[in-house]
């Protein structure tokens, strides 16, 4: 089965969604299922894992109410609070649900400490208890944070969204790559191959742009833990959804074909649980 691990839904809202400015035009509108359906189709994607966008339960009970009405949505990365007291509670309440497979927390808007505050690694802690996953949206500079929230916490399955958003349109690579071999040393973190096109320049990227960023990529973490994702409908910014397929495709070619199917689809049914 061929999955697309990171995707989101949204009915736009210019204030909630205030993070989508004017350059943003281009998504500034509702995105749902049927939009996605025939983009799945037409490059033989069999489903899909929602991911959140807003950091509400009232997003998480959105994307889990889509989940149960099609079929091609496999799973849903929610919000909870993971900072809150009651968050077992809460975390007990989606579990009865049987889409709600993992928590992300929109980190690379946060201040430097965030992951290694008390409260939050908390939070953390307990989501092994439910078996669920935990997505790690960050920027490159908060790369040395996550490999100390990793550190602590050995047994949870964690995903590195976007490959850490490395500065792919100013040719930036060192420092990431760096910290990138330090955080795939540990096992139970995956990468999700998703989000290049909108780390490059918007207009004038060209494919080999992506390929050192890749490299460096697939040598840390090994096609056992490389998922494909596309990011839709952020990555309509710089191209269109069979681009971004096209980029993974490509670059994974040259793989043998069993290690072509976990990254295109049967490492993120592993890893979800789908």
């Amino acid at each position: 089965m061929r999955i697309d691990s990171h995707q989101h839904f949204w009915k736009f809202d210019p204030i909630r969604d205030a993070w989508i400015d004017a350059s943003m035009e281009k998504i500034a509108r509702d995105f749902l299922p049927e939009d996605l359906k025939p983009l799945l189709d037409q490059s033989k994607i069999d489903g899909c894992v929602a991911v959140q966008a807003d950091q509400s339960e009232t997003e998480t009970d959105f994307l889990l109410d889509l989940a149960g009405r099609y079929d091609f949505v496999k799973g849903v990365v929610g919000w909870v609070d993971l900072r809150s007291p009651q968050l077992s509670e809460r975390l007990e309440h989606y579990c009865n649900n049987s889409f709600f497979k993992g928590v992300r927390h929109i980190v690379q808007a946060e201040k430097d400490g965030f992951m290694l505050q008390e409260s939050f690694l908390k939070g953390i802690q307990q989501l092994k208890d439910f078996n669920l996953t935990f997505d790690i949206l960050i920027f490159p500079h908060q790369l040395e944070e996550a490999v100390a929230l990793v550190k602590k916490n050995p047994e949870q399955a964690f995903v590195l969204d976007h490959i850490a958003k490395p500065y792919i349109k100013d040719k930036k690579i060192d420092q990431w790559a760096k910290h990138i071999n330090q955080l795939a040393v540990h096992q139970n973190v995956y990468c999700k191959l998703s989000g290049l096109l909108t780390e490059a320049d918007w207009n004038h990227w060209q494919e080999e742009d992506f390929t050192a960023y890749l490299t460096v990529i697939m040598k840390a973490f090994g096609a056992d833990r490389l998922m494909y994702g596309s990011d839709w409908p952020v990555c309509l910014l710089a191209g269109s959804y069979p681009h971004v397929v096209r980029i993974v495709e490509n670059f994974i070619s040259s793989l043998s074909t069993v290690d072509q199917k976990k990254i295109m689809g049967q490492n993120a049914h592993h890893f979800y649980n789908l």
